[in-house]
């Protein structure tokens, strides 16, 4: 059996159990009055269980193939790829998680989006500074302000 395959059984695995998980398990602890709404806090684990159940039942059976294709990364050349960014990459989501805290939301994740970007290959900082501001305090207002969940913006010296 192919390694996607393989994969995909072991994602099936976990899809399954996480679908048990939702199911059965999360619901037997809600309160009365939740009960009774729409939506319950494993609606959205129930779904996920489900599409993922789909999507790796779609690769055990070989339904995404279209056709015989070579592989598309070939371990023997490794060396002609872009691993450097890769890493780089790695490395920067490892930072953006660890300043989360001290230097907040909005100035980790404009950083984490900008030195992304520049990784990436994108040198225009007239692009990119007003797409990760944009993109950081719309993300922050909707967390913060619609769903009402606090999440600390600026670092603690600057008053946030």
């Amino acid at each position: 059996m192919a390694l996607d395959r393989w994969i995909a059984l072991i994602l099936l695995g976990v899809c399954l159990a996480y679908g048990y998980a939702a199911w059965f398990t999360m619901d037997a602890g809600l309160a009365p009055f939740m009960r009774r709404a729409p939506i319950w806090p494993s609606t959205f684990p129930k779904v996920l269980s489900i599409l993922g159940v789909i999507a790796t039942l779609f690769i055990l059976l070989g339904i995404e193939k279209g056709g015989v294709k070579e592989a598309e990364i070939d371990y023997r050349r490794l060396g002609e790829y872009r691993l450097g960014q890769a890493v780089l990459l790695l490395a920067l989501m490892v930072a953006y998680a660890l300043c989360l805290r001290p230097l907040g939301f909005l100035i980790s994740t404009s950083a984490f989006l900008i030195l992304g970007a520049f990784i990436l290959g994108e040198r225009k900082l007239y692009v990119m500074i007003p797409i990760a501001l944009i993109a950081a305090l719309s993300v922050w207002y909707l967390v913060h302000g619609v769903l009402g969940i606090y999440m600390r913006p600026l670092p603690g010296f600057l008053g946030g």
